[in-house]
């Protein structure tokens, strides 16, 4: 079983009188940010002027400054820049400006694990991961609680990392939840195969292929789009407050039935063996080259690909259907 910490654990005293730089003002940036100067905390954003984040930061009563200013005798630099351009804006502007006896902290440990960043040995590397996005990060915390957080320590300099990150946790509110003790390696990879197999590949390709199949038969885009895209929510939200019992037990038999007998018959023995072949280019590395080389070659496949799908008759008849259900609130692209 895993280690699980709580604020009687996390104290804040590691951080007090000190100074946090946050690199980067998106969705984890301005909940941290805001979160650790709510604890008392002194916080320096660093984020490029002219951008939405820029003024966002601004509007939120920081003033934004460049990344070696805003370094400059910080304790923490908790780096919250997307995976694929953190290894550049490493090598530019925060190695150069790394002092002994800092510490950097990642929410996700991509280019610590597979070694696209290496920091000095003279540094803390640390890691905290909110299990949720940053605008819960910051509305449970506005609510008094908290979001989990795992916790990791790739690099112990001064003997302190493990304190530093438990106070970062406790300071955005992780620690009114939990912190759960992991290592870079594990939540990294753990990560990325959940994101490929389940939560975003998985459940695209089965939602397509569902989708796809009902209207070859012959029956109307719009019913199959109810099936196998909208009715997704209602089912997930059940799993998400009680498991698969609880689901099952909120829907009708017929429906459990269906999900008992014939589940194993799409999720076959092959579908886990792919599985396990993700999850081998995944422990490899061979996914991260991958993708930074997509990244760096100008994501035409990445482009080609999304295009596609933005175009395909299930995001058409998608967007018809989304403005009939004003409770749904709908985003589109």
């Amino acid at each position: 079983m895993a280690n699980i910490y709580y604020a009687d654990d996390a104290p804040i005293d590691a951080l007090k009188d000190k100074t946090v730089a946050v690199i980067g003002y998106g969705s984890q940036g301005h909940a941290h940010s805001q979160n650790l100067r709510d604890s008392g905390i002194n916080v320096v954003v660093a984020e490029l002027e002219g951008t939405d984040n820029f003024n966002t930061a601004k509007e939120n009563g920081f003033e934004p400054t460049d990344i070696a200013t805003a370094m400059a005798g910080a304790a923490l630099i908790i780096i919250t820049l997307p995976d694929e351009v953190q290894a550049i804006v490493y090598e530019k502007e925060i190695a150069p400006n790394l002092k002994a006896g800092q510490t950097i902290g990642f929410c996700h440990g991509f280019n610590i694990h597979f070694k696209y960043i290496v920091p000095p040995k003279d540094i803390n590397v640390v890691m905290i991961a909110p299990k949720g996005p940053g605008h819960l990060v910051r509305s449970e915390y506005l609510k008094g609680g908290g979001v989990p957080n795992l916790i990791a320590v790739e690099q112990d300099a001064g003997g302190d990392a493990k304190q530093i990150a438990l106070a970062w946790s406790n300071g955005i509110g992780g620690a009114r939840a939990g912190i759960i003790e992991t290592t870079f390696k594990e939540e990294t990879e753990t990560d990325l195969f959940g994101e490929q197999v389940v939560l975003c590949g998985g459940l695209t390709a089965l939602v397509k292929a569902g989708f796809e199949t009902l209207v070859e038969a012959g029956y109307q885009p719009e019913i199959c789009y109810f099936e196998c895209m909208h009715e997704v929510k209602l089912i997930v939200d059940l799993m998400y407050q009680g498991g698969l019992s609880y689901m099952r037990y909120s829907i009708s038999n017929t429906a459990e039935y269906g999900d008992l007998t014939r589940g194993s018959r799409i999720i076959t023995d092959e579908t886990k063996a792919e599985m396990k072949n993700i999850l081998g280019e995944i422990t490899s590395g061979d996914f991260a080259k991958e993708w930074v080389a997509e990244y760096k070659g100008g994501m035409k496949n990445f482009n080609e690909l999304y295009d596609k799908d933005h175009g395909s008759q299930l995001e058409t008849v998608g967007r018809k259907l989304r403005k009939m259900m004003k409770w749904v609130d709908a985003k589109e692209v």
